[in-house]
């Protein structure tokens, strides 16, 4: 993968660990000649992120909304900074351009964004790996969480194998770069689920 795109907090979070883990992540993709793709910010674990990306020699590429710019939270000196109208256009051109997907620990945004990438690859709309770094076991327990929904049968168990992870950020894109895509039909997976029902 030349570009990965990676989610992420606006807050440093409440251990130094999460901080560490942004630089990191940040150092590991510019020494691999990978472009970071994230959201322009210049605040916590975003900002942390790509000033270690720049540092390293890296490139870097924000998106940004016009809000959140007219708010002076971009980061200055990156490669490329694009200024969009919406976060739907943010998300949209941040799918765009990546060729992976990295969720660093991050709140409710970082959240919306990687699990709408998840849906659209469960409905076929791309096929691109997309892991949660699990640093310090922040994602456990949505580990866990996404576990009990494939057992109550609200998640299938190729969607919830879509979902990679792990601590280690190089073994993480290992995985991301071994990645095989399910093969998804959402209206042969409806259909299936309309045929279960009558039988049921």
């Amino acid at each position: 993968m030349k570009t990965i795109c990676v989610f992420c907090g606006s807050s440093p979070g409440g251990s130094p660990v999460y901080v560490n883990a942004a630089k990191q992540l940040g150092t590991l993709l510019a020494k691999s000649g990978t472009t970071l793709v994230y959201g322009g910010g210049s605040v916590g674990l975003m900002g942390e992120l790509a000033r270690a990306a720049l540092a390293a020699g890296g490139r870097v590429v924000g998106v940004i909304p016009q809000k959140l710019f007219d708010l002076e939270v971009a980061l200055g000196g990156l490669n490329e900074l694009h200024v969009v109208t919406s976060m739907h256009e943010r998300k949209a051109l941040m799918e765009d351009l990546a060729e992976g997907f990295i969720a660093l620990p991050g709140g409710l945004g970082t959240f919306e964004e990687t699990f709408e990438i998840l849906t659209w690859a469960q409905l076929g709309l791309h096929q691109k790996p997309v892991g949660f770094l699990n640093v310090n076991g922040y994602y456990d327990r949505l580990s866990a969480f996404l576990d009990h929904a494939m057992q109550e049968q609200f998640v299938q168990d190729i969607h919830r194998n879509m979902i990679l992870q792990d601590e280690n950020p190089e073994q993480l894109i290992k995985k991301m770069q071994a990645y095989s895509p399910p093969k998804t039909d959402k209206a042969a997976w409806v259909k299936a689920l309309d045929a279960r029902r009558l039988v049921e």
